[in-house]
């Protein structure tokens, strides 16, 4: 069955070449991925998959389904894209090797006793299109999730660090700056000043905590005292219990900015956080083991997170792996205009089918091993509609 779904992956390099590529060339952001769900649904729908769009009320978002096996797959392909530097992230792999494993198990599922669901999920640079659709009840009846993520290094899993993200927009009152300056209150000072305690507050973060953001909106002019003004700032931490507190202490330097000038201040969340991540070992092994037998070499584990992602809050939930697919591209890293350009060449192309066969091999293996399926059958696959008992609500 591995050495079958190998097969219908490579037979398939064309199309799925054509998936990576197409997003590649047609970037979108979150939730605007259009393109992106287009070209992966047809890929899918013609090879026999039965695709329902616009999953959980998003536009972009789909399940492709493929057997009627007890043990339940999902596979999942991040679709968008970043602002300015287009697909420096490699979600175009990402999504071309989710419809790629999903093509490879599709002749063996019923014979593995596997039913199979390939998952477009928008949103991941902002937004947690998963964790909107886990919350909606999108993941119900999953025993096991996995996908593959480009990075310079090969990793059987994908260190990360609890995330969450606000915006703060400070309100003042405008003026001439020069005539009447007086009579203004300076929005983008507030701003300021708030910057200023962050950067004195770093001294001061646990080792993991990380703060960083921009500045959105300045004002309109110079020579307008600025009524308003916006930042945009990510907090992350080891893990999501440790959110709150720095959070908190993230606001309250804002709160110092539009106390010291006169300003008020607005807070406004962006989505729910994304958590640590919690592998599945034994799942993560199997994968290693079918990509090293492809010839893909792994670096040491990383010692410390760096990224986040909304795939760390499924891992909470249900049995999952997010493996590096190595791109041998350092100093190019994740993010940087350098990155975007290692992701469509013939080795991102190559690696991008290791990576649908890997994936694909490592569900056969999952159900083929007794004790694997048992453990993964034998979970609650209930993850939608639990309220507030989310391990990321705070």
């Amino acid at each position: 069955m591995k050495a079958s779904a190998a097969t219908d992956v490579r037979s398939a390099a064309g199309v799925l070449t054509s998936v990576s590529h197409e997003l590649w060339e047609h970037p979108e952001l979150a939730f605007e991925e259009e393109h992106a769900a287009k070209v992966c649904v047809e890929a899918l729908s013609d090879a026999g998959f039965d695709v329902t769009t616009g999953v959980a009320g998003l536009d972009t978002s789909f399940v492709a389904e493929y057997g009627s096996g007890s043990l339940v797959v999902g596979i999942c392909a991040e679709l968008d894209a970043l602002p300015g530097v287009g697909h420096a992230c490699g979600h175009n792999i990402i999504a071309a090797s989710g419809v790629g494993a999903g093509i490879g198990l599709a002749r063996v599922a019923d014979e593995a006793g596997i039913t199979i669901r390939v998952l477009g999920t928008p949103a991941e640079e902002g937004g947690g299109g998963k964790i909107i659709m886990l919350e909606d009840g999108v993941f119900d009846g999953l025993h096991l999730a996995m996908m593959i993520h480009p990075a310079p290094m090969e990793s059987d899993v994908f260190p990360t660090l609890a995330a969450t993200e606000c915006e703060y927009h400070m309100h003042g009152k405008s003026a001439h700056s020069s005539l009447a300056p007086h009579e203004g209150i300076n929005a983008a000072d507030a701003i300021t000043v708030a910057q200023v305690g962050i950067g004195l507050l770093r001294q001061h973060l646990l080792p993991g905590d990380q703060i960083h953001g921009i500045v959105t909106d300045g004002g309109d002019a110079p020579n307008i005292v600025p009524s308003h003004s916006t930042a945009r700032y990510i907090v992350r931490a080891p893990a999501v219990a440790d959110l709150e507190r720095l959070q908190g202490r993230v606001h309250r330097c804002f709160e110092a900015g539009a106390l010291a000038t006169g300003a008020t201040l607005a807070i406004e969340d962006h989505g729910p956080p994304y958590t640590e991540f919690e592998h599945d070992e034994e799942l993560a092994l199997l994968y290693r083991t079918n990509a090293e037998g492809l010839g893909r070499s792994f670096a040491p584990r990383p010692r410390q997170g760096a990224a986040s992602t909304d795939m760390a809050n499924v891992s909470l939930l249900l049995p999952t792996i997010h493996p590096s697919l190595g791109l041998d591209c350092a100093p190019a890293v994740n993010h940087q205009p350098e990155f975007t350009q290692h992701c469509k060449t013939d080795d991102a192309d190559e690696a991008m089918l290791h990576g649908a066969i890997a994936m694909a091999q490592t569900c056969i293996d999952a159900a083929a091993l007794g004790p694997v399926r048992e453990r993964l059958l034998a979970n609650d696959t209930t993850y939608g509609g639990r309220g507030m008992d989310y391990p990321w609500r705070f």
